[in-house]
């Protein structure tokens, strides 16, 4: 993260905000149980960086029509903004690493911590 985190304080981002911002902007909206889950966040940590960036204008929330005890949160166009400011610079620095590190180690990394993350979850 050493190498990610001045773009992202650059921007008023936290490693946490960013994770948030790039899953519901690669993946739609989600309640806020799945947006923990995809973001290897604990619910009371998600709950307090979805506030802040509520605030921020970068998210909303909204009551899921069919739940009403369900949150779904969006990424907005502040949101989606911000992404394409941030996304360049962290993408150019995954190159870098790639080119440090080679296109097939790391592809072989990738797929080991998947199956790593597979097996863990059966337990």
């Amino acid at each position: 993260m050493e190498r990610f985190s001045p773009n992202l304080r650059a921007h008023d981002l936290t490693d946490p905000q960013w994770r948030v911002l790039r899953a519901l902007f690669d993946y739609g909206k989600k309640d806020l149980s799945e947006l923990a889950e995809v973001c290897c966040l604990l619910k009371p940590s998600i709950t307090r960086i979805i506030r802040a960036m509520e605030q921020r204008s970068l998210l909303e929330k909204q009551r899921d029509v069919k739940d009403q005890r369900r949150t779904i949160v969006s990424i907005t166009s502040k949101g989606k903004d911000l992404i394409s400011k941030v996304g360049p610079t962290s993408e150019k620095i995954y190159k870098q690493i790639e080119a440090e590190f080679g296109a097939y180690e790391l592809d072989g990394l990738y797929r080991r911590l998947d199956l790593l993350i597979t097996k863990l979850k059966k337990e």
